[in-house]
């Protein structure tokens, strides 16, 4: 990797950069220019996505027009829930890789869990064979709780190597986390700045991280925003963060957060902040779009 961002080993030996950009909710010309500038002007070497988004055609461009060799570039997409099964799991990474116009992608990760076990468990036994033809180099699950993760480990004794959830200071998943750790799971957070919007889960509510006080606080301490203390809080835990953004300023904001470091005090009073608040909908509750 040609920048000072920390990497992650996952279990099947491959780099994932810890710090990413993430495009959800990003339109096509947005897309392009953002994963173009983050790639080739800001430093970014880790971009997310997902067939849902609708816009892994702009990000293939994006990553096209960056200037930075393929190679170098770890990009992660997601099946949706009604490409679930073998033989349409299969056709949807074709699919997706089409619309990049890449070979391969480094991380392919199952989007949700079904409600419909056994569909699922046939699905992550599919993500295994695609990892094997060498089109996903490491799969992985995204929403994942632990009674998911036990049913597909148990099934095909092939475990996940990066489960990617809500995680932010108001929902730091301790339990989750340390469950992933004892299976060798990497975590990867999503909505890692807690979110945008009021909020699209049952009980979930809006984001007030970017202006919390003790955030804030600790970030004018450093000459930091509230956003950027919470990006070094997960790299200091760990965690594979995937910040979104597609305003130049603020996408080079968030990689500028590794010449700092959050003192112990400071991870103490961010603990306290954990309230288990969701922003976006629990994975036991969700079930959108999945065929029966």
């Amino acid at each position: 990797m040609s920048t000072d961002v920390p990497t992650i080993e996952l279990s099947t030996g491959t780099l994932i950069p810890q710090l990413g950009l993430g495009v959800w909710q990003a339109d096509d010309a947005d897309t392009e220019h953002a994963v173009g500038y983050a790639i080739g002007e800001a430093g970014y070497r880790h971009i997310d996505t997902a067939a849902a988004y609708g816009n892994e055609a702009a990000v293939g461009r994006g990553i096209a027009g960056s200037g930075v060799d393929r190679s170098d570039v770890f990009v992660t997409t997601k099946l949706w829930n009604a490409d679930h099964g073998r033989d349409r799991t299969h056709a949807a990474l074709d699919a997706s890789l089409a619309r990049l116009g890449l070979d391969h992608v480094d991380l392919y990760l199952i989007h949700w869990p079904l409600q419909n076990r056994e569909r699922m468990i046939e699905t992550w036994g599919a993500m295994a064979e695609l990892r094997d033809t060498g089109k996903a180099l490491s799969i992985g699950v995204s929403n994942f709780e632990p009674h998911h993760l036990d049913a597909i480990i148990d099934a095909t004794g092939v475990v996940p190597a990066v489960n990617q959830i809500e995680l932010h200071p108001r929902l730091a998943q301790r339990e989750l986390r340390d469950y992933c750790k004892s299976r060798g799971i990497a975590v990867e957070a999503w909505s890692p700045l807690g979110g945008s919007g009021a909020g699209w889960g049952t009980d979930s509510s809006p984001n007030t991280l970017l202006t919390d006080p003790t955030l804030t606080r600790i970030g004018e301490r450093y000459g930091r925003s509230a956003a950027q203390v919470m990006i070094r809080w997960h790299l200091q835990n760990g965690v594979i963060a995937i910040p979104k953004s597609v305003h130049d300023k603020r996408i080079a904001q968030n990689i500028d957060v590794l010449d700092f470091e959050l003192g112990a005090d400071d991870l103490a009073a961010i603990a306290e902040l954990d309230t288990g608040t969701r922003v976006g909908a629990h994975p036991d509750e969700l079930n959108l779009g999945a065929r029966e």
